[in-house]
């Protein structure tokens, strides 16, 4: 055991390419689907929280329901829908991703962390006072302005669900190899490939990747604690 510590850490500082590769893939794909997570599902959330319509519920109940998703099961879907004799895969068209690509895998992720993203967000907007849109406009703030506002107020409940987002998806195993395949120099992740070089008892990579792993996500939260702070002490 500890030689295999020992073993991984040696890994790490020595830049293993097989290591840096696997790194980089994972970095590359749970960044852009955080961003577009993000970009869909902040708006999204700040629209179910102020505003009222028919149907309201139903949106709010699906939100809910993709919240608590397993992961898995979203795994089946996109293979399903981009597979060759799925519906998107029969079309053909260019920008459609392909199963066993990081695109594949972005859309998974995305389907993962939206619902999250947007799920928190409208909950912190919902917690906000009642009475502050109609101080804002009684105060002559313009729709954009008060809107703006009240994402300000909403800010720490905002970069909880960015926070929830990631963390969904960061350490995300099954959908990601179902419609990635954990290809070598491809689509191979950290999570995916922790799974990998521990049923092939190499336990020192194995190690080596969780380490990254943690390391990463303690990283990301850190900063993100970091401007939860500067944001409540505003």
């Amino acid at each position: 055991m500890l030689k295999g510590l020992l073993d991984s850490i040696v890994l790490i500082f020595t830049g293993d390419s097989a290591l840096t590769n696997i790194i980089l893939v994972s970095l590359r794909v749970t960044g852009i689907s955080l961003l577009i997570s993000t970009l869909i599902g902040i708006p999204l959330g700040i629209f179910l929280g102020l505003k009222r319509f028919i149907g309201k519920r139903l949106v709010i109940a699906l939100l809910y329901t993709g919240m608590g998703f397993p992961p898995v099961v979203v795994g089946l879907f996109v293979y399903l829908m981009l597979s060759r004799a799925g519906p998107l895969g029969q079309l053909g068209w260019s920008f459609i991703p392909h199963l066993y690509t990081t695109g594949a895998m972005v859309v998974a992720q995305i389907i993962i962390s939206f619902p999250l993203v947007a799920g928190f967000t409208m909950s912190a907007v919902l917690s906000l006072d009642s009475q502050l849109r109609l101080q804002l406009h009684a105060l002559g703030a313009t729709p954009r302005q008060a809107l703006w506002t009240m994402l300000v107020e909403a800010r720490v409940g905002v970069l909880i669900s960015i926070i929830a987002g990631f963390g969904s998806i960061i350490s995300e195993v099954g959908a990601v190899m179902m419609v990635g395949g954990n290809i070598e120099n491809a689509t191979r992740t950290l999570t995916t490939a922790i799974v990998l070089e521990t049923r092939k008892g190499d336990f020192s990579m194995a190690m080596a990747l969780g380490i990254i792993l943690l390391t990463i996500s303690f990283i990301v939260n850190v900063a993100m604690l970091r401007l939860q702070g500067k944001a409540l002490d505003q």
